[in-house]
């Protein structure tokens, strides 16, 4: 059964990442039953080429209200309306499983939705908050809706059970899964229906948790529009241009953001990094927490210095990943500087059989 919902969880995370160009007389066709279901008439469509575009996109002939800015999507009157009829349909089908006991559930949240959310929230809503600059105050509730990942937990259920759905749910059912098969993110109005079409190109690697991937490119953008919007990440990091296509130390030295230096220093190689930064070793000492693994203290900047090390754990390639973490200038010993690190005194580092 597990294998089974593996093969879902693909199915249909390849249609949530999908770079095919939209269908778009299919997605009309779906958007307008949805609207006929709330007793409105198909709207006309404003086709963009990707979401930032549809952001800041005002369609010919459209004067929105003053409280329909993008952030407050979710309080706009079609999503409301349509957000009630998903809801609606979602505790149906919740009855019909019998969600609250049945063990197929917890299996499809746990191996389908959940991963498949996370993996749309890293690859496409995260970085479109960042693009349109408001990390803090976009809402995810609309976003939610037209998710894939709904869709594919009630198709999941229906597949892993054998129990079908009612006509009439069946009905609806099909035009929320027709649109998560044919476009990228909608944004509903009662006269007009702005639509985004899919990227062009998206590279991805499997996350922390294995069933869910993120944004990774190491050689160009991880994620494109025809458009030409584009992102770069490392390992799951949106970062800069340069961080992929020219890091330098001296830019590492000018960055602010931590976490753009870490993915920087990460791209060129700690080793090529402490070279060309011409950071001064302080010590050197065996890694009692990793055998057949040294540590190394440099200094690094005012008041800072930095100590690299091996990772205790394996790399899905079977190497282990060299790093370096940033300690308080005033350590000079490099188990001190590991123990520091961990909370810990250098007595108490060098008391562990081995760190992960």
């Amino acid at each position: 059964m597990q294998r089974e919902a593996a093969e879902i969880r693909e199915e249909w995370l390849g249609w949530a990442l999908s770079t095919l160009p939209a269908d778009r007389t299919a997605a009309e066709a779906a958007i307008s039953g949805l609207y006929h279901l709330i007793g409105l008439d198909p709207p006309r469509f404003h086709w963009v080429s990707s979401p930032v575009t549809a952001l800041t996109t005002v369609p010919p002939g459209l004067r929105p209200r003053p409280s329909e800015t993008i952030e407050q999507v979710a309080e706009w009157p079609l999503p409301r309306r349509l957000s009630a009829l998903m809801s609606a349909l979602s505790v149906e089908l919740d009855r019909r499983f019998g969600v609250a006991y049945h063990p197929m559930d917890r299996l499809a949240h746990h191996e389908i939705r959940a991963p498949i959310r996370l993996s749309v929230i890293n690859a496409l809503l995260t970085p479109l908050r960042a693009a349109h600059d408001s990390p803090l105050h976009m809402r995810f509730a609309w976003y939610d809706v037209p998710c894939v990942s709904k869709v594919a937990h009630y198709d999941a259920l229906r597949r892993l059970t054998g129990l079908p759905f009612t006509p009439e749910q069946t009905r609806q059912f099909e035009l929320w899964a027709t649109l998560a098969r044919t476009c990228g993110w909608w944004w509903p109005r009662e006269d007009v229906c702005v639509v985004s079409e899919r990227p062009v190109a998206m590279q991805t690697e499997a996350s922390v948790d294995e069933r869910a991937v993120r944004l990774h490119h190491p050689d160009g953008p991880a994620l494109r529009y025809a458009d030409g919007w584009d992102v770069h990440a490392w390992h799951g990091t949106q970062v800069p241009p340069w961080v992929i296509t020219d890091p330098t130390a001296w830019r590492i030295t000018q960055e602010a953001n931590v976490e753009v230096r870490r993915c920087a220093i990460e791209r060129i190689g700690w080793a090529s990094y402490i070279d060309q930064a011409c950071l001064r070793p302080v010590a050197s000492a065996p890694d009692p927490g990793n055998p057949d693994s040294q540590l190394h203290l440099y200094d690094m900047r005012k008041e800072t210095r930095v100590l690299l090390a091996v990772n205790g754990s394996l790399e899905r390639d079977g190497r282990r990943r060299r790093y370096g973490l940033t300690v308080p200038g005033f350590l000079n010993d490099p188990i001190a500087a590991a123990g520091w690190t961990y909370g810990l005194s250098a007595e108490q580092y060098s008391l562990l059989l081995r760190r992960t």
